[in-house]
């Protein structure tokens, strides 16, 4: 399974890079949304994408708009990995096609079981 990380932080992606990695993921990481879809196109399709939403060029949102416009990527499960906390902003995301939505700052476990609600990996799989 590949998972697509995209955030402006490296140390951000460093950290989900851990966990998924840890979970069985390949991962490849992209540092804003058009960086992701760039990714994207170049292949292979990841199975998830960890996506934060505050990031120059393409932010979260609009990747997630992106994405969901293309049937070639409709299998691709997103989930928001942000600071945005507001109930509207959680709102719009999910209506733009976000499966998930995790709030920073996050524990390992929380991803791991958010990837278990999505089975994409086994639940309990959190260490």
């Amino acid at each position: 399974m590949l998972a697509l990380v995209v955030d402006d932080s490296r140390a951000m992606r460093m950290v989900l890079r851990r966990i998924v990695s840890g979970l069985g993921f390949d991962v490849v990481e992209a540092g804003n949304g058009q960086e992701a879809l760039d990714a994207v196109d170049a292949g292979p399709i990841p199975d998830i994408a960890l996506v934060d939403w505050n990031m120059p060029v393409m932010d979260g949102l609009e990747f997630v708009t992106n994405v969901r416009s293309r049937p070639e990527l409709r299998g691709v499960t997103l989930m928001m990995v942000t600071t945005e906390s507001e109930h509207g902003q959680i709102v719009r995301a999910l209506a733009a096609g976000a499966h998930e939505y995790v709030i920073k700052p996050f524990t390992p476990d929380a991803i791991a079981e958010k990837l278990a609600l999505l089975g994409l990996v086994p639940a309990g799989s959190a260490s």
